[in-house]
């Protein structure tokens, strides 16, 4: 997500269980990153990729970051870097493209592109999977992975979500607001794999603060509850997440979207606590007040929007297991009119 993903759990105790979990992969010397090196491609380089990209190649990881446009040729010239209110850096040199097929096999792609970009992208990047290579989506929604089975198979995919809120301030440079950045991922079966180890490990040599979860299913909904949220009350009022907590209407308005998605997935199977949105509208209470969702962003500029996954996915897979969601319905038909951006405005 480019500019908005948190967290759900005590942010100590998983550092804690992170650092565990690197120092048992270390005495056990089954992490293949300190014998070879894990490859590791970028596919999307902005607020997500571009963050997390930067973080790993820091720490020693081989990065290959595929960009386009202004972002790829700022990227090639100068690097990359990070500005945060939390920890800046730079990296002078990276390794990018805009062709995967020139990296060469890959054992894991974090792949960060905008949802409608997904098919096109993935197919971009079966030259350089191979019978092993895990590709994880730090994307938008619930349904983004069932977009990318048919093309990369099933036995390639595992799940992730990312928390942390950036994006792209300029060409070559990705802006991070806070201190939060985690990534949790896993396989679906729950089992903790050879591949998920190793890229654990690469995250904490990186300083991510990383978990593999045995119930990732639930994770990426847990985060669709707040995210599709947070996106459509952002953009439905043009307003940053200060503004939208602090008026009581627009408070309420926040907490039912979240209750919505929370009652969608709860008629899914996925177990989400009954007061979860409460939860999380407590938790928003901590954030900076600037915040906002990438759906917000995109909307400002004219881009495309991810409605169709975010609401909208919101409204279809209530509709499905008969949840009626108003709320999402009324933001999904009120902003489908810039759905597809101004004709001027390309993606980033």
């Amino acid at each position: 997500m480019g500019a908005l993903g948190y967290g759900f759990k005590n942010d100590q105790a998983h550092a804690r269980g992170a650092t565990s979990d690197y120092k048992a992969l270390s005495m056990l010397g089954c992490s293949r990153l300190e014998e070879e090196g894990v490859r590791i491609a970028v596919m999307g380089s902005g607020g997500v990729g571009g963050f997390f990209g930067a973080k790993l190649a820091r720490g020693g990881a081989d990065v290959n970051f595929v960009a386009r446009g202004a972002h790829l040729a700022a990227m090639r010239e100068h690097g990359l870097a990070i500005e945060s209110t939390h920890e800046s850096f730079s990296l002078p040199k990276v390794k990018v493209t805009d062709d995967p097929s020139t990296i060469g096999k890959a054992d894991l792609i974090m792949f960060g592109v905008k949802l409608w970009d997904t098919e096109e992208a993935a197919r971009s990047l079966v030259p350089i999977m191979g019978p092993d290579t895990a590709l994880i989506s730090f994307q938008n929604g619930v349904q983004k992975d069932d977009l990318l089975r048919p093309i990369v198979g099933e036995r390639a995919i595992m799940g992730g979500v990312a928390y942390v809120g950036t994006n792209i301030s300029r060409p070559g440079v990705i802006a991070q607001k806070g201190p939060t950045q985690r990534l949790v991922f896993g396989e679906y079966d729950g089992s903790r794999s050879r591949r998920a180890e190793e890229f654990l490990a690469a995250c904490q040599r990186g300083g991510i603060d990383a978990e593999i979860s045995a119930d990732v299913r639930s994770e990426i909904w847990q985060k669709f509850v707040f995210l599709a949220s947070m996106a459509a009350a952002t953009a439905s009022t043009r307003k940053p997440l200060g503004p939208v907590r602090s008026h009581p209407m627009t408070r309420q308005f926040f907490l039912d979207l979240m209750r919505e998605v929370a009652a969608v997935g709860r008629a899914h199977g996925v177990a989400i606590p009954d007061d979860f949105a409460e939860q999380r509208l407590a938790f928003a209470d901590t954030l900076h007040p600037d915040m906002s969702a990438s759906m917000h962003h995109d909307l400002e500029q004219g881009r495309p929007l991810e409605l169709q996954w975010l609401s909208g996915g919101v409204v279809d897979l209530g509709a499905k297991v008969g949840v009626p969601t108003p709320l999402h319905r009324a933001v999904r038909d009120a902003l489908i009119l810039h759905a597809a951006g101004r004709p001027e405005s390309k993606p980033a």
